[in-house]
């Protein structure tokens, strides 16, 4: 077992390096076995979740050479299996791509239940309901989704999301790129990672148009070829700095950033006080001494993005005056709470509903992640508080952020990592 150990209040000075984003990744590695020849793709962040999907494609058929840290080569032309392992799926949320890939190549998949954290209900009937509007049958049974597209090839047709998912609209785009015909999704999601997405699969020849808006329309070709491709840097990545910042009192310099992708998370912190200075793929951000209190409501792109619900959340602990957080996109994302109130946090959930009484300051306890972004804002918690945070559960912050303890060591933080025995693991010795 590893656990993070930090002493806090310190606040954070130096610049930081923002990997690429981790939701354009975990879809741009599965689409690239959409073409027929290899892809080299940049920018690629070094976490677990990239590493599962790596190898789900792996079993797959596909080649994967690791060129360097963050350089990979995928080659898909040994691609053959349409059925991904129901143990490689159940690991992570993003899995479900793998369906739109194989459904757009091949017309048939078979894929495991998709897994991920427990932050409510994420239904994948927008996933379904698409591929269904481009012919194919699709039926859900012994933890697997079989989908079968009529004739062996889908065509392209009108797809209507009743509501918006990220999700779903890669999914469907990545389906659609090689269809008979003309497809249109509409409602479509906005988020940057979708238009990183389209950019990528209109590199290796598709014909996409309107990625970032509501409607976006997809004219299916008859192949698509391997190319070089960098991944954008990570919105939320940057997000979580800019809050560890504000909540230390520090500033800082995110380097490799797009600001434009910032704004809709620069716009709310500027409220509570944070000041920001945009240098082309730079970004300093300098905490402006006092945290003011705000109301924040999560919405999909460009709204303030639930991803750094949590982040936002915990630095308002640290306010003057009484915040409210509003949950609009899913049904459980205040499980750390009760992680925060361990450390003096004044915080009461109803419903969707969190009310916030800012304090002075927050003080050091164990506390346990029980989930990606959740460990994001437990760790800008202890960075914060008075004394000396012992975090369990490190594994769920691994899966989207790269090098996170050596990024805040380069920031001046007193964290480590420590290894301590599993205590399910040991066994008494007579």
């Amino acid at each position: 077992m590893v656990k993070y150990v930090i002493s806090g209040g310190k606040p954070l000075h130096g610049e930081v390096q923002i990997s690429g984003a981790k939701n354009a990744a975990v879809a741009i590695i599965p689409a690239a076995l959409l073409a027929d020849s290899p892809s080299r793709i940049e920018n690629v962040p070094r976490i677990s979740d990239v590493t599962l999907m790596l190898e789900i494609i792996s079993e797959l058929g596909a080649k994967v050479r690791i060129l360097n840290n963050s350089t990979i080569e995928i080659d898909p032309t040994g691609v053959r299996n349409v059925r991904a392992s129901y143990e490689a799926m159940r690991k992570m949320r993003a899995s479900y791509y793998v369906m739109g890939v194989m459904l757009g190549k091949f017309g048939r998949a078979v894929v495991g239940m998709p897994g991920g954290c427990d932050i409510g209900v994420r239904a994948i009937d927008q996933h379904i309901k698409g591929f269904r509007a481009l012919g194919a049958a699709v039926e859900v049974s012994g933890g697997f989704i079989h989908a079968t597209a009529e004739g062996g090839r889908l065509k392209g047709n009108q797809v209507y999301f009743d509501q918006s998912s990220v999700g779903a609209t890669m999914n469907i785009m990545m389906a659609a790129s090689l269809t008979d015909g003309q497809t249109v999704i509409e409602n479509a999601a906005k988020e940057p990672h979708i238009v990183d997405l389209a950019n990528f699969l209109n590199t290796m020849g598709a014909n996409i148009r309107g990625a970032g808006t509501d409607v976006i329309k997809v004219q299916g070709v008859e192949r698509l070829s391997g190319c070089t491709y960098s991944i954008i840097p990570d919105q939320i990545e940057a997000g979580t700095f800019i809050a560890a910042a504000v909540a230390t009192g520090g500033n800082i310099v995110l380097k490799n950033v797009i600001s434009k992708h910032l704004e809709c998370i620069t716009a709310k912190f500027s409220e509570i006080g944070a000041d920001f200075e945009d240098l082309d793929d730079s970004v300093i951000v300098r905490s402006g001494g006092k945290i003011n209190r705000t109301n924040v409501k999560t919405l999909p792109y460009p709204g303030f993005p639930t991803d750094m619900q949590p982040q936002i959340a915990t630095v308002l602990c640290l306010s003057e005056g009484t915040s409210m957080v509003t949950e609009t996109i899913f049904d459980n994302r205040f499980k750390y709470v009760d992680e925060l109130k361990r450390m003096g946090a004044k915080i009461q959930v109803d419903g969707k509903v969190a009310v916030i009484e800012g304090a002075a300051k927050l003080t050091a306890a164990p506390v346990r992640i029980c989930d990606l972004r959740a460990g994001a804002a437990l760790i800008i918690a202890g960075l914060a508080a008075d004394g000396l945070t012992e975090l369990d559960g490190v594994s769920h912050v691994e899966r989207g952020y790269e090098n996170l303890v050596d990024k805040f060591l380069g920031l001046g933080a007193d964290i480590k990592q420590i290894i301590v025995p599993d205590p399910e693991v040991l066994v008494d010795v007579v």
